[in-house]
């Protein structure tokens, strides 16, 4: 039922003028900042107030921007089954496209890590469009109607598409030459690696740097942010190789600091379209001691 209703509205929304789609995605993240509870609120601007040395009026404009921005995200996404390969260049640009393209010629694939900043469902749609082979590693979303939904978005694209318990399709796709996308900026609780972020050791999850040293793989990291006339650009970075030592933990511990750092300075960069609402130093406490 909710995939039938969730589908009719990107059919309506898809056939709205940009000016009335967007208004509609403004008006619906004002009703989510609305609908946050307090103490999420106060977690997410105490953090941005820490993190970025603010002043908590600047921390709760940024806070709330962070939240607004889903409205027009969530319209976005509907959007997607509009935007193809032949029009994909009206919506999202590639800055340094020969980044992915170099990586993707030692042969051994590519792992893409990046992080829930900007419309990172447009980013790996977009990448998919433009040609690049990637596969998205997704966390299986509780509404079954919503998951079909978002992962036949993703194929429409041009991913191919597995869940995050998938790691011997991970290490296969990425033997045939793919790329492999995964996000690595949300608490990983015990199962990660305990980093620096934002000056706070944050436990984050090690799979990029995992799956790259096992296969001799260079990570691209990847972001994507909005233009103010509503398009987006797609930020790639030059490729990261993990050292292969004798010492495997502390070769993942290294690589997952280089590429955390550069994840924060994106965030400091273009913090308002990070997602500070989620805890990321849930676990900070555990892995101090």
């Amino acid at each position: 039922m909710l995939y039938k209703f969730v589908k009719m509205m990107s059919s309506i929304i898809s056939m709205l003028p940009r000016a009335v789609w967007q208004n509609i995605g403004n008006a619906l993240g004002e009703v989510c900042w609305v609908l946050v509870p307090r103490k999420r609120k106060r977690m997410a601007i105490e953090n941005i107030m820490c993190s970025l040395s603010l002043e908590r009026k600047q921390a709760y404009q940024i806070a709330k921007q962070s939240t607004t921005r889903f409205g027009k995200m969530f319209m976005e996404v509907l959007r997607i089954p509009t935007i193809n390969k032949d029009n994909i260049k009206q919506y999202v640009a590639i800055d340094h496209p020969e980044y992915l393209t170099g990586a993707l010629s030692h042969g051994k694939g590519a792992v893409l890590a990046t992080a829930h900043s900007g419309n990172w469902e447009m980013l790996g749609a977009s990448l998919a469009m433009y040609g690049f082979p990637l596969v998205a590693v997704v966390q299986k979303q509780t509404n079954g109607d919503m998951d079909k939904f978002i992962n036949e978005n993703r194929t429409k694209a041009g991913m191919h598409v597995t869940y995050k318990t998938g790691v011997r399709e991970m290490v296969r796709m990425l033997e045939k030459g793919q790329i492999i996308g995964l996000l690595m900026d949300q608490d990983a609780h015990s199962d990660g690696v305990p980093v620096e972020f934002f000056g706070r050791l944050a436990s984050t999850p090690s799979g990029a740097a995992a799956l790259a040293r096992m296969k001799g793989a260079p990570i691209i990291p990847a972001f994507i942010t909005a233009n103010p006339d509503g398009t987006h650009k797609v930020i790639l970075h030059p490729p990261e190789w993990v050292e292969k030592t004798n010492n495997r933990e502390e070769d993942l511990l290294l690589m997952t600091q280089k590429l955390t750092n550069i994840i924060e300075q994106h965030v400091r960069n273009i913090s308002h379209e990070w997602f500070w609402l989620h805890n990321r130093w849930k676990s900070t406490p555990k892995i101090s001691k």
